[in-house]
């Protein structure tokens, strides 16, 4: 099964009308920049896409935007990964098959985590394999500390899991760099792909054998994430480590403005669509509350170096 190639993904926020209803042409805007600014992919549905408010039809709407929004701009090579995490493995199947239906080529799958003293090892390893042996698109491991009350797969558990044949790679939110070098250095990125999940060892994380990152801050910095990776690529590495270092403190403003209410608020403020409505229960950012906040400032540097490559 295929390999998502090597790059920069953008785990894509969904814009949404004051009603929490899916604001199309906003969406569609953001897909728009994020496949301009060279991303290799889109994963919608991901932590900061809001999949666990969406119905499956507003789910499966989601996807079809991000794919139809590509085609018709010409970028018919650029990938929709969707997140199809759930809580049963019944569940988690059928979102796999509206994944491919909807017009995804690859699923992203969260560990089950209702009842975190029964997801042993062996039912982690269980769950995804069987998950996998019935997805009709190729299968990625998706380890978030944070959103499975603490459950957090370690090198041996991915490992084992990388040996399925249909289990092409993994995003690792955890931020645990060993992890991800453990990983990288067994499994070639050509047959099994690890990802970093977030910006702030994005460039640690290429240097130690990964594939690239899919990562929040990409939705508001595409270009200097592929212009790192490219800095790696080309042994630059000097060059590559001083972008990182501003880039590492964007990615940390980030988390201190807000997180996903953040991403929406900052993409809005500064790219000219959306608006900053999250579904509840979730915390929207006000942009006014934005003014005199040090880490925005930040932001502001890094956006005007965006905005100039």
């Amino acid at each position: 099964m295929s390999v998502p190639p090597s790059g920069c993904y953008a785990p894509s926020v969904l814009f949404l009308q004051d009603n929490e209803d899916i604001d199309i042409p906003a969406t569609k805007s953001h897909i728009l920049r994020l496949a301009q600014g060279g991303v290799c992919g889109i994963l919608v549905q991901g932590s900061n896409g809001e999949a666990q408010f969406l119905s499956h039809e507003e789910r499966k709407q989601a996807i079809r935007l991000a794919r139809d929004t590509l085609d018709e701009n010409g970028f018919r090579d650029v990938l929709v990964i969707a997140g199809t995490g759930a809580q049963s493995t019944r569940e988690t199947i059928k979102l796999c098959f509206d994944a491919k239906e909807a017009g995804a080529s690859h699923v992203l799958v969260l560990t089950p985590s209702t009842w975190p003293p029964q997801m042993t090892a062996d039912n982690i390893i269980q769950f995804h394999q069987q998950v996998a042996d019935a997805s009709p698109l190729p299968y990625m491991v998706y380890n978030f500390p944070v959103v499975t009350a603490g459950i957090d797969l370690d090198s041996d558990t991915i490992a084992a899991l990388a040996k399925h044949p249909n289990i092409v790679g993994t995003k690792l939110s955890c931020g645990n760099i060993g992890k991800l070098q453990r990983l990288s250095s067994k499994f070639p990125s050509s047959e099994f792909a690890v990802f970093a999940g977030r910006s702030d060892f994005f460039a640690h994380g290429l240097l130690s054998g990964s594939a690239g990152t899919i990562a929040a801050t990409v939705n508001i910095l595409p270009k200097i994430h592929g212009s790192i990776f490219q800095l790696v690529e080309k042994g630059k590495i000097s060059e590559a480590m001083d972008l990182q270092a501003k880039l590492g403190h964007g990615d940390w403003a980030v988390q201190k403005i807000g997180g996903i209410g953040g991403v929406k608020t900052i993409v809005s403020q500064n790219f000219g669509y959306g608006k900053n409505v999250v579904h509840k229960p979730l915390k929207s950012v006000a942009g006014d509350s934005l003014r005199g906040n040090s880490y925005y400032k930040t932001m502001l540097e890094l956006i005007d170096l965006e905005k100039s490559i």
